[in-house]
């Protein structure tokens, strides 16, 4: 039986990822079957929206679905008239139900050396970060005048029980809820229940409450006290890529986006990067770790997911340097080094 991927190359850099991240599928699995569809900027330029209903049900009907990056200068505005290629990243969420996004952060030895913060405060980090993506303040209700403007953040005790589920079921021993319930009204409805939740389901693990702000300071000062970061739709947009850079690159971290039911959507948390499209230079290790949590999360399979996880690690031991990790190895030489350790 083969798997049906429908792949989003997207922006900039994607079409220069995705190709060798479908060279570094087909490796490993035999029986995948791939559809590009246009998303982002070049559904704009070619459809005159972002994602087009056709690629919403071809996304809908896949085993899964692989995006790279959208965006770029040329599509930018703040005319709310005017489709920007963050509304296909939004419209494909919603459409596909996809309310928890997973951002794991693990930091490779072999790159310890390139993140900004001292070997001993990021030595053996290994957190991962469990946003709720369909609510808050992204999908709520915008108003715009000459003068004004607001933006409503709006949350039910529904959609914090559900993200708050994945958050526990994912932890090895302790969830950190980040929220501002010192301010925010929707914040304390996420604290109450998400408390209420872990008395009556999950004792066992430990649950400590942050603040955002204060959140944000502690994952660089102590990364290693976290297991599990649960955290609202914007809180988690900032905080996960703020942890990103543990690693030394936001190249380099991949994430999940899932739903009840029906296909996910991986992706690498890195964006289009059009400074450096067309030279070569992209690192695809993120694109190539989004598809190991594609085969893991999306398709069950465990053992073909580690076995690239593992070439990623050992190309990197062996001295594979990207420009953004401050080497010089173009997205072909990456490619190949990765290929040659499966």
């Amino acid at each position: 039986m083969s798997h049906h991927i429908v792949l989003l190359p997207g922006d900039g850099i994607g079409p220069e990822i995705t190709e060798p991240a479908v060279k570094m599928l087909k490796a490993v699995v035999a029986d995948l079957e791939f559809e590009p569809h246009l998303f982002g900027g070049a559904s704009i330029d070619a459809h005159g929206v972002a994602l087009t209903d056709h690629t919403l049900d071809a996304c809908r009907r896949a085993d899964a679905v692989l995006l790279a990056a959208v965006g770029g200068p040329q599509w930018d505005t703040t005319d709310p008239s005017k489709p920007r290629p963050e509304q296909g990243l939004l419209g494909l969420r919603k459409g596909m139900g996809l309310f928890a996004n997973l951002r794991p952060v693990r930091p490779v030895p072999a790159l310890y050396g390139a993140s900004p913060l001292k070997l001993e405060v990021i030595e053996h980090t290994d957190l991962l970060v469990v946003r709720e993506l369909t609510g808050g303040i992204y999908f709520g209700e915008k108003t715009r005048t000459k003068d004004s403007a607001s933006d409503a953040c709006v949350y039910t005790r529904e959609e914090i029980v559900r993200i708050a589920r994945v958050a526990f079921g994912a932890a090895r021993s302790r969830v950190t809820s980040v929220d501002k319930a010192n301010v925010l009204e929707t914040s304390r409805l996420w604290r109450e229940t998400v408390h209420a939740l872990h008395g009556d389901e999950y004792p066992h693990i430990e649950l400590e409450h942050l603040l955002v702000d204060n959140a944000a300071m502690q994952l660089l000062a102590a990364p290693r006290h976290f297991d599990v970061i649960l955290t609202e739709n914007m809180f988690g947009d900032i905080l996960s890529d703020e942890a990103a850079m543990l690693t030394g690159s936001i190249g380099m971290l991949p994430s999940a986006s899932l739903g009840a039911q029906g296909p996910g959507l991986f992706e690498p948390v890195h964006g289009s990067a059009p400074d450096i499209a067309g030279t070569g230079a992209a690192n695809p290790l993120a694109m190539f770790l989004s598809a190991a949590l594609m085969l893991r999360h999306g398709l069950a399979m465990e053992s073909e997911a580690a076995a690239i996880e593992s070439a990623v690690d050992k190309a990197l031991a062996d001295g594979l340097r990207t420009p953004d990790l401050g080497g010089g190895a173009t997205t072909a030489q990456a490619t190949q080094a990765v290929l040659k350790n499966l």
